[in-house]
């Protein structure tokens, strides 16, 4: 028996979607655990491309999925969202998708809330998506949320929107100089919401754990990256959710003990959506290669994704923090026709050797990236199968990613669609 957790290892975007899709096969069941629709999870299967916000991986293998208590969930992107792949030919219904009944309930006044605060910090804004992610997360944080559980109550939960839509309205229409929300139609719509979600509603904590008494595999997917955690990652310009390990237990109501790995996904080079400091980001021909040759632009917001060389101190940082087990090396293709290749292996500041992350963004962002160079490749790596059948400058990429994390790697992405990965070592097996 496995139950093995999935993290990004940067600041999210580095195939941590297909990776759950593929490793879908050898679970039992799949576990979104922290974050909302901020994030956004891109598969190809046979050639057809799947994005999911909210809905786990997992459901593309016909996995029984769960959505977590960590998760904040906007009821009306979930339900287009199950429209969406129903359309597509997916089969979802209250047997194999599940809402954690503690699970916070996203409300217009959070979105609301979101977009105008972006506006009135105008170049200071973190480049928060809009979605009401921060604004949910904090309500949360104040017990002035609402869960799912709560909107079972159509009494009490009309009670709470009113009494929130107090306090909600005149922050934003004293302080914020912003349109206020009207409650009566939050009231309506929300219970239109509910009626089509209910069913899928319940107390995952105890499915699952006597899943995982009975001997079944749990694969638990992460959202976001390491480096956005709201502790450990680059604050402010951070998520609102812990998107390390750790929270999978905490997220989803299992106990530390029922974890027996910890796969850290690494982008072949480094990437970062919306503001903040990056060391290794290329301003130039090559980083305009990186960023159209990887199609690197937001599966939630289509932003285009900053562009760098593979930063091996944020990695070595996500596998402490981890606990990481394993890696996963995405996006490797990519980096096919350019001669040389860099990996930073330290930072230099103020004439000394950095050889961690620091967590004042004021000295991070004057960190110089210390390289070394690694050789090339041209060949078309996206058909191959196998580590041996690599071409020998990738090969010894990727053996100098493991030496310098000291983690070893288990899967290598040579491409977008779930049969384009040579496995080295199944976690489940």
């Amino acid at each position: 028996m496995a139950n093995v957790v999935i993290v990004g290892t940067q600041w999210g975007d580095e195939g941590k979607g297909k990776i759950v899709d593929l490793l879908a096969e050898h679970a039992d069941f799949v576990v979104r655990f922290q974050g909302g629709n901020n994030a956004g999870h891109t598969m190809v299967v046979n050639g057809e491309q799947f994005i999911s916000h909210l809905v786990p991986s997992g459901i593309l293998q016909g996995k029984t999925c769960f959505i977590g208590n960590g998760v904040v969930v906007d009821p009306e992107v979930l339900l287009n969202e199950i429209e969406t792949l129903k359309n597509k030919g997916i089969s979802i219904s209250p047997e194999n998708l599940m809402i954690s009944e503690r699970a916070h309930v996203i409300m217009p006044y959070h979105k609301q809330v979101d977009h105008a605060r972006e506006k009135m910090k105008g170049d200071q804004k973190i480049g928060t998506t809009g979605r009401g992610i921060g604004p949910a997360y904090e309500d949360k944080a104040t017990r002035r949320g609402i869960r799912f559980v709560d909107l079972l109550d159509s009494r009490s939960f009309e009670d709470k929107v009113r009494s929130i839509l107090d306090e909600k309205n005149f922050y934003l229409k004293h302080y914020m100089n912003s349109e206020t929300v009207e409650p009566e139609s939050v009231i309506e719509a929300y219970k239109d919401y509910t009626q089509k979600l209910a069913p899928y509603v319940t107390n995952i904590s105890i499915v699952i754990d006597e899943a995982i008494k009975e001997g079944k595999q749990v694969l638990f997917e992460g959202a976001q990256g390491t480096h956005l955690d709201i502790d450990h990652g680059t604050y402010p310009y951070v998520t609102s959710s812990s998107t390390v390990s750790g929270n999978a237990c905490c997220g989803s109501g299992v106990g530390p003990g029922t974890i027996s790995g910890v796969m850290g996904i690494v982008k072949a080079y480094t990437t970062r959506v919306g503001a903040g400091p990056f060391p290794t980001e290329l301003f130039d021909h090559v980083g305009d290669r990186i960023q159209e040759k990887g199609v690197e632009f937001g599966a939630t917001t289509g932003r285009r994704r900053r562009c760098g060389w593979l930063d091996n101190i944020i990695v070595r940082n996500a596998v402490r923090l981890n606990g990481l087990t394993g890696l996963v090396i995405t996006k490797l293709d990519v980096l096919g026709g350019l001669d040389p290749l860099k990996i930073c292996t330290a930072y230099e500041y103020q004439g000394k050797t950095m050889n961690h992350f620091p967590a004042d963004l004021k000295v991070l962002a004057k960190c110089k990236p210390v390289y070394e160079e690694h050789p090339g490749w041209n060949e078309d790596i996206s058909k191959l199968k196998t580590f041996e059948e690599l071409p020998e400058n990738a090969r010894k990429y990727l053996k100098r990613i493991e030496e310098l994390s000291q983690t070893p790697i288990e899967i290598v992405s040579v491409g977008p669609g779930r049969d384009e990965t040579v496995v080295l070592k199944n976690p489940f097996a």
